[in-house]
């Protein structure tokens, strides 16, 4: 069969090249200055300069464009659903994802797991059931966080940023706390079934969502990894607690920051905040006996108990060490929202937390 002879030329003829277009070259932001490394090395707040650092009020990008990047058209919108800085802004942020990053730590390598010793029976169980509840706590603080990325722009990259690292640090929570359970012969234990850990997945609002994780519950659980290392039966607990309690202060910081920015720029909002209070504040202590308990829940106060006691080698100074820790709790979350602006909140708490309240100060 013969071959078409223009079909046989045109295979035969190399095809001519095209043109280049480049004038993506011509299409670019700011150019011309030098982020160069600060002391802490080549941070956000080094390159966060020009263009690149202002930060909108509004966002009107729905699309994966990063803040500073010439914009094009006809690029499908991703559906960002917070575009206002106010929702969701901490001045702290960048500052806090930098140390987040700067300061990981491996539940694999970095734990003396060698240093684990065997304990009494009801001890082990006692230490298996406060690692329980602990897991549990960081499986909601390391969910609820991922829910919200999707919903910020780019242009408050910032933000993301930290709740990226806040979810990486949650993982590494359960992780540890989980292999402690396991790792000394107990294995878990009773699930506490708190109530408060579903409010906080189920807020509606940023602010919302950070006055109760933030400001409230990761503050309060801030105070049992301190505690955390008085009760340690050898080293590796200690490192887990100290290492844990590490992390956990970023993410109060950032709660409160933020808590702090919404009470100066729009004070028309307090008395939303404070209705976000009143919702979660009555899970904070559950009675057991006659007395609250530091974690919200009975098996988890109880558990605390049997370990201060065994610490102090009387089981009556190890329920009189559990009180006091749930007053230092308490005491160290009115602090945090007297940082945060909001000091009139102690006139406002429930009654079984009024009644654990160190006076005020002045």
């Amino acid at each position: 069969m013969a071959v078409d002879q223009d079909t046989l030329r045109m295979l035969r003829t190399e095809p001519a090249p095209e043109e280049l277009d480049l004038s993506w070259m011509e299409n670019g932001s700011e150019r011309g200055f030098w982020a160069k490394p600060g002391r802490r090395g080549l941070t956000l707040e080094e390159i966060n300069q020009g263009l690149y650092g202002e930060v909108p009020e509004w966002s009107d990008s729905a699309t994966a464009a990063p803040r500073g990047a010439a914009r094009r058209a006809g690029v499908p919108r991703i559906g960002y659903t917070i575009p206002r800085k106010g929702d969701i802004w901490s001045q702290n942020a960048a500052m806090l994802y930098e140390e987040a990053v700067q300061r990981q730590w491996s539940s694999a390598t970095d734990i003396p797991w060698e240093e684990l010793r065997p304990l009494p029976d009801d001890v082990e169980r006692a230490y298996s059931q406060f690692c329980t509840f602990l897991t549990e706590v960081e499986f909601i603080a390391g969910d609820t966080p991922s829910q919200w990325l999707p919903q910020i722009s780019n242009d408050h990259y910032e933000v993301k940023l930290f709740l990226a690292s806040q979810v990486m640090d949650e993982a590494r929570h359960l992780d540890v706390f989980r292999k402690r359970a396991l790792a000394n012969g107990g294995g878990l234990m009773q699930s506490s079934g708190n109530a408060g850990l579903r409010l906080i997945i189920e807020a509606r609002d940023f602010t919302e969502m950070s006055t109760i994780m933030h400001v409230q519950g990761e503050g309060l659980v801030q105070s049992i990894f301190r505690m955390g290392e008085y009760i340690a039966t050898n080293d590796a607990e200690k490192r887990i607690f100290r290492l844990s309690a590490q992390d956990e202060s970023r993410h109060v910081a950032f709660g409160v920051m933020h808590l702090k920015y919404i009470l100066e720029t729009e004070p028309e909002r307090r008395e939303e905040i404070h209705s976000y209070l009143e919702k979660a504040e009555p899970v904070i202590g559950i009675a057991t006996g006659d007395a609250p308990v530091a974690g919200g829940s009975p098996v988890f106060g109880t558990s605390l108990s049997i370990l201060f006691g065994h610490t102090t080698g009387s089981q009556d100074e190890g329920n009189n060490l559990a009180l006091a820790a749930f007053r230092r709790q308490i005491n160290e979350y009115m602090h945090r929202l007297e940082v945060a602006g909001i000091g009139e909140r102690r006139y406002r708490l429930p009654a079984h937390i009024q009644a654990v309240l160190d006076p005020p100060k002045n």
